[in-house]
């Protein structure tokens, strides 16, 4: 039987952008500067977003230009909420890839980006265009992917509705996102084999936040079904701030890695680089 080939998307972005306290600029590029080191397929880096949105996230520039892109064969990619934020992303040629979050819960969206739902949709074919012009791939979260906590409307239609509507106008890479925690094992095996099977030209990845209590077994069905591509954050760190659980962070990658390795599927990372990073990580998150 032929190994899946899996994905494995670190996220420091996601584990830090949440943190009061600022994280000095030389800090940030020393951690991923060791995650870069480690084998990751790409490291969700930073984002080009308000300062004023996402205070701890203003260096972003700053960081890219201390980072050590020799020698490693990870991608960056670079979160924006706006058209502003994708051109002026797209303007380093060390960016792989821009992640823009199209939220299929309306009130989620306007928050999140300031604008709706069909706005949004606008916002993705021009910042399609914008990745074609600069030789970027656009990769598109569908947030609030399994549920909302705002009554806006959700099933697993309005998924695949929606999925449909963003591939059709070009998106080749999406991430089916649990922004507040609220995925489960059979949600997941619900709705995950209908997309593979349904979008098999286009690459689906999910980006799960989660207790640690229930990660395993959210890997374990997201895997069953099918999924290759799993974002991440060293020790479970990040997560949606508005959240009403504490505990509610993103999936832990050395969990990912212990799951994989129980499942005898070679990875490919540098482990002697990630005890490193985990190392330095207590030195971002105290």
């Amino acid at each position: 039987m032929k190994q899946k080939s899996i994905k494995l998307v670190e996220c420091p972005r996601d584990a830090m952008q949440g943190i009061h306290d600022f994280i000095p600029t030389e800090l940030k590029a020393q951690y991923i500067n060791l995650l870069l080191g480690v084998g990751f397929d790409t490291i969700d880096f930073g984002s080009f977003v308000s300062a004023k949105a996402i205070p701890q996230l203003k260096d972003t520039r700053e960081v890219l230009s201390k980072l050590d892109l020799t020698g490693t064969k990870s991608k960056l990619l670079a979160i924006v909420a706006n058209l502003r934020g994708a051109e002026e992303a797209s303007a380093f040629d060390e960016i792989s890839y821009l992640g823009f979050p199209f939220s299929i819960s309306e009130t989620f969206q306007r928050r999140n980006t300031n604008s709706g739902i069909l706005e949004s949709v606008d916002t993705v074919k021009a910042l399609l265009e914008i990745c074609d012009k600069r030789q970027k791939t656009a990769v598109v979260y569908l947030s609030m992917g399994f549920g909302n906590p705002y009554g806006d409307p959700w099933n697993t239609e309005i998924v695949e509705e929606w999925t449909d509507r963003l591939v059709g106008n070009g998106v080749t890479i999406l991430a089916l996102s649990d922004t507040i925690g609220v995925s489960s094992p059979e949600k997941i095996r619900e709705i995950v084999p209908p997309l593979l099977a349904s979008f098999s030209n286009i690459e689906i990845g999910l980006h799960l936040h989660s207790t640690p209590a229930t990660r395993l077994e959210k890997m374990e069905a997201a895997f069953d079904s099918g999924c290759v591509r799993f974002d991440s954050a060293l020790r479970g760190y990040g997560g949606c701030p508005m959240a009403a659980d504490d505990l509610t962070g993103n999936m832990a990658t050395e969990d990912l890695i212990d799951f994989f390795r129980a499942k005898n599927i070679h990875l490919n990372l540098d482990m002697e680089k990630w005890t490193e990073a985990v190392r330095f990580s207590s030195r971002i998150f105290h």
